[in-house]
Parts: structure tokens; C-alpha cells; sequence
């Protein structure tokens, strides 16, 4: 049931997360109703139990969604627990949009990950890359997970888009940071896992800080308010205009900064936000995973959205939230 005054009963499944919260916020700032903005915890509900997501669904109402809930981590976490990462993902994302479609939810907004495209991709990885080709094996699970996420909305449009008004739609974020972030030392990303380091050796005053690798390739990283008002812009485009920039077996749209910059910079402008005055070395023994994943945002861009939050800025305030969360 929609309210009274057209503002529409929005879920944010995983609004406690760095995602979720950057759209909560996004909502807000557009001057939505923040009693109109519902989220449940893990503790509160269980995405994986598909009576209680439909329990919930069936309370609540919502008008629209956004699935900005996962189980993610890096390299070490999806290599220790595939198993996990494949059944949680599939089953948040199988339970949330089915249960979202029976109770009458006309429009859905997906949230996946870069790693959605082959290993080998063609840089800048345009939409069309898709299933062409072998995933990275280290977080083929979690990308398999998503991938199906992306087809379950296209299949649902497809079967119920006319007779129901189902209108089911899929971001691909490239890397993202920013407040919210996990900075757990073994399990983060590469921004949280530098500010970490470079903190710590701020603080005890470590004359060298050795990043792994030689420094050398390049990866693209958005800041996650930008990723939330991509998210809120993708979501409220008219559905003619969506359609036309996409089609209904390649519906998703990719999210990125629109540039790349090498690790070797990333750690010399970590260092620099975090004021950290000695000598960054690399160890060229250590892997240096793919050259290069940068996103070909075109699509998005002329669909009227660019990234705006420059790399330093949205790490200062990134390093905020860690001092913030970590005092």
C-alpha cells in the first residue's frame, strides 16, 4: 500500500553496510521522508530464511528496493569460504526479489561488483563483456552469485514486465571506499588495508611501509556516495530511457570513477591524506593480481550521471571514519 502523499515505502536491504548507509544518506539528502526509509539487521531478519523475507515483505509493503545486501570480502575471505559466499549471496538475492515481486514491488534496484566480468576482459569492461569468458578464480562464487542476481531481475522483467509492472534493474560498481568501510587487517580491500598500514606506521613512527607487489597496475575506485547517488539516479530514471540505453538480456549498467591510477599512486596519495612522512617501498615478490579492471562507464555517463568525489578528497574522509571508528 502506497502512503498517502505518493512518497514511496523505500527498503534498503543491507542499510547498515557502507552501500546501503551511502544510499540511506543519498535518500535523505533528496529530501526524502526518513520514516519512509525501512531496513531490518541481520539479527532482525534473515535474508538467507526465505519464509521470514517473505513474512517481512508481506508487513511491510515497500514500494520500491534496493538489494544492497551481501556477503563480501576480499581475496583471503572468498578463497576460505566459497561455499558461503555462493549460498548467502544466492539466496539474499533469490528470497529479496522474489518475495519483492509476490508482494507487489514494481521497481527493484540490484547492486553487483566489477567482478562480474571475465578475468581477461577487454579494458575498459563494457556491459557486453558478460559471460564471455572465464571468471577470476579466487572470487568466482561471489561473481557467479551476482551474475545470476543480474539475471534473476532481467528473467523477472521479462516474464512479469508487462502483465505486473515489474521493473527490476542492476548497478556494477567498480571498487568502492569510503565511510563504513572494513578496515579488518586480513579480510579488507586495498584502500581500508592501506589506511590501516599507514596509520599504524604514522603512529609508531616506522621509517618504511612495503606495499605488496611492484606498484604497477592499474584499478579505478569510487567514492560510495557517488556509487549511492548512481544507485538513486539509476533507480528513478523513466523506464523508456532505461530501456533504451539497455536491453532485456543485457539490462545492467556499470558504475565507475571513469579513470584509473596505478597502486604505486594510491599508496603515495594514502600516505600524503594520512600525513605519513617516511619511505614507501614495494615487494616486487609479491603477485600483482590483474594489470588492470577499469569499468567503461559510458553507458551511465549518457544516461546523465558522472562520478564527482575526487580520489583525495573522498580518502580524507575516509580516514576520518577510520579515526572516527577506531579512536
Amino acid at each position: 500500500m502506497t502512503n498517502h502523499n505518493s512518497i514511496p515505502k523505500i527498503y534498503v536491504a543491507g542499510h547498515r553496510g557502507m552501500v546501503g548507509s551511502a544510499i540511506v544518506r543519498q535518500l535523505i539528502g533528496h529530501g526524502h521522508d526518513p520514516e519512509l526509509i525501512i531496513g531490518r539487521t541481520h539479527a532482525e531478519l534473515d535474508l538467507t530464511d526465505q519464509a521470514a523475507v517473505r513474512q517481512f515483505f508481506n508487513q511491510e509493503k515497500p514500494d520500491q528496493v534496493y538489494l544492497a545486501a551481501a556477503k563480501v570480502g576480499g581475496i583471503h575471505a572468498n578463497n576460505a569460504y566459497p561455499a558461503e559466499f555462493i549460498y548467502d549471496n544466492l539466496m539474499v538475492q533469490a528470497n529479496v526479489i522474489d518475495a519483492a515481486f509476490r508482494s507487489g514491488v514494481k521497481k527493484l534496484l540490484f547492486l553487483g561488483s566489477s567482478c562480474i566480468y571475465p578475468k581477461l576482459a577487454p579494458q575498459p569492461m563494457a556491459e557486453s563483456a558478460l559471460l564471455t569468458g572465464f571468471l577470476e578464480p579466487t572470487n568466482e562464487p561471489y561473481a557467479v552469485a551476482k551474475i545470476a542476481g543480474i539475471k534473476i531481475c532481467e528473467s523477472y522483467n521479462r516474464q512479469y514486465g508487462t502483465e505486473y509492472g515489474v521493473d527490476y534493474r542492476s548497478v556494477m560498481p567498480t571498487n568502492l571506499y569510503g565511510p563504513g568501510d572494513n578496515y579488518h587487517p586480513e579480510n579488507s580491500h586495498v584502500i581500508p588495508a592501506l589506511i590501516r598500514r599507514f596509520h599504524e606506521a604514522k603512529v609508531s613512527k616506522a621509517p618504511v611501509v612495503t606495499i605488496w607487489g611492484s606498484g604497477k597496475p592499474f584499478r579505478e575506485f569510487l567514492y560510495v556516495d557517488d556509487m549511492a547517488s548512481a544507485s538513486v539516479h539509476v533507480m528513478n530514471l523513466p523506464k523508456d530511457i532505461y530501456d533504451r540505453h539497455t536491453s532485456p538480456m543485457q539490462s545492467h549498467i556499470n558504475v565507475g570513477f571513469g579513470s584509473d591510477i596505478t597502486i604505486a599512486e594510491l599508496a603515495h596519495t594514502v600516505g600524503k591524506v594520512i600525513g605519513y612522512p617516511g619511505q614507501i617501498t614495494f615487494d616486487t615478490s609479491k603477485p600483482d593480481g590483474t594489470p588492470r579492471k577499469l569499468m567503461d562507464s559510458s553507458r551511465l555517463n549518457a544516461l546523465g550521471w558522472k562520478a564527482t568525489v575526487e580520489l583525495e578528497t573522498g580518502l580524507s574522509v575516509a580516514y576520518q571514519d577510520f579515526l572516527t571508528r577506531n579512536a
